[in-house]
């Protein structure tokens, strides 16, 4: 077997047997239930009031379902990825040979098993909650499959770039999570941005939270909708272009980046590092 193909399945059988003690752990668990059950919270609320014959819950969850992407691709992926290069993990990958693909391929896939879980508390009560969303039907389950696999490709290689170069783990988490509350806030993930200054609006379009929004409204929500959106259009060749634009950009960039990372990595700069949270301790 091609060495590189090789490092990928164990990466993949790695990425299992992580994801088994994720699902053993219950700070984690308790953590990734907490905020699912806040987001179902909101939408019982919402659930009996409307907006133009529309219910303000369906209205609410498409962004919920595209923010919490967002999130598992940029802060997921950067917080594992600082978090690992602190604690040594990614200089025994490093010492193994194809080693860094292997570990890449771990790292992507368990933060990716680990949103499907927070997608699918929220989701599947949302079902019973909210009314008109089982009207959604299989069609709009796979367009939101491949939604949710373009929409996390367009976000994880730019949290590993920010992962690769911060100093600490927590700043990994940490300097993604304020550029994506700011993306968040301009990027009508929640509303169409139709209302906002035309520059504001030239600028969400930009970053990727504004696509997945715009892509989740446009598979739960009813066609009449997309009147309120840009263009009176759901524009989804427009969402599939620019998703695939900043994950193949990504790709090409995220590599070389971790490639360099990775040739500066050393025993001594991790023991650095780990003097460095311990002073923080005391």
């Amino acid at each position: 077997m091609n060495a590189v193909l090789r490092a990928a399945r164990l990466g993949f059988l790695r990425s299992l047997i992580e994801f088994k003690q994720f699902l053993r752990n219950p700070q984690e668990i308790i953590w990734t239930v907490s905020m699912s059950l806040i987001f179902l919270i909101v939408l019982w609320f919402q659930r009996n009031s409307d907006i133009n014959g529309v219910s303000l819950a369906l209205l609410t969850l498409p962004g919920l379902l595209g923010m919490t992407i967002a999130q598992g691709g940029f802060s997921g992926t950067a917080g594992t990825l600082s978090y690992d290069r602190e604690d040594g993990t990614l200089l025994r990958a490093k010492a193994i040979p194809q080693g860094m693909v292997g570990y890449l391929v771990s790292r992507v896939l368990y933060i990716i098993y680990s949103t499907l879980i927070s997608l699918v508390i929220l989701f599947i009560p949302s079902l019973f909650l909210i009314n008109g969303l089982t009207d959604v039907g299989w069609l709009g389950l796979v367009t939101f499959a491949w939604l949710f696999i373009l929409g996390f490709l367009a976000t994880a290689p730019w949290g590993a770039i920010i992962g690769s170069v911060v100093k600490s783990s927590g700043s990994g988490w940490g300097l993604t999570f304020l550029p994506l509350a700011g993306m968040v806030a301009i990027s009508g993930i929640f509303y169409p941005i139709s209302a906002l200054a035309g520059w504001l609006q030239a600028l969400a379009q930009v970053f990727p939270v504004y696509w997945l929004g715009l892509g989740a409204r446009s598979i739960f929500l009813p066609d009449s909708a997309a009147l309120n959106e840009i263009g009176g259009s759901w524009r989804t060749d427009q969402t599939v272009l620019i998703l695939s634009l900043w994950a193949i950009v990504g790709f090409l960039i995220a590599p070389r980046v971790l490639r360099h990372m990775a040739r500066r990595e050393s025993g001594s700069s991790m023991e650095d590092r780990k003097q460095k949270v311990l002073n923080r301790g005391y």
